[in-house]
């Protein structure tokens, strides 16, 4: 997989086995900033979440393309070294959260400009975990229609039984 705008563009990173997370597709990642810009536009000075971090490649996606902080939560240990071995390789050490987004996320305090939420899918995970974000944008991959009160669909993106939802409060 690679880094496909900013900064970074072009760095190969490695991923976990299949068996451990999903990767985003380049595709389906240009398109998610690609529309992510449109929204917010310049993203200097902009804060970005990726829950479920699996290779940590969203988070280095946000920083090639301008995002002051990324913060990546993720519990697999394996995925964990994934991702530290990808930021070390750009010469970056991850802002990185190891445990349970669900847990991290009841404890969390801070407001994100940018929420990326990718769990497993099938999981029931984004119904649960979505309402209780503090982010201005909350954008979740997902496998099926979310049904979600209380947020206001941006934009949703069907890429072949991948979906990406946009999402933002009043």
């Amino acid at each position: 997989m690679i880094i496909t705008a900013g900064i970074y563009k072009g760095r190969k990173m490695s991923v976990p086995d299949e068996k451990i997370t999903r990767p985003t597709l380049s595709k389906v990642r240009m398109g998610v900033f690609n529309t992510l810009y449109s929204i917010l536009g310049d993203f200097s000075g902009l804060t970005f979440l990726d829950l479920f971090g699996g290779s940590g490649l969203m988070g280095l996606e946000a920083l090639s393309r301008g995002f002051k902080d990324v913060i990546v939560c993720e519990k697999n240990m394996h995925a964990v070294e994934i991702i530290k071995k990808n930021y070390s390789s750009i010469g970056l050490t991850p802002n990185l959260v190891v445990g349970d987004s669900l847990k991290f996320i009841e404890k969390e305090t801070s407001i994100y400009d940018v929420v990326y939420v990718d769990p497993p899918y099938k999981s029931g995970i984004c119904e649960t975990i979505i309402p209780k974000l503090k982010g201005k944008i909350i954008i979740a991959e997902h496998s099926e229609p979310l049904k979600i009160s209380g947020l206001n669909v941006i934009k949703e993106k069907n890429y072949g039984g991948k979906y990406i939802t946009f999402l933002s409060r009043d």
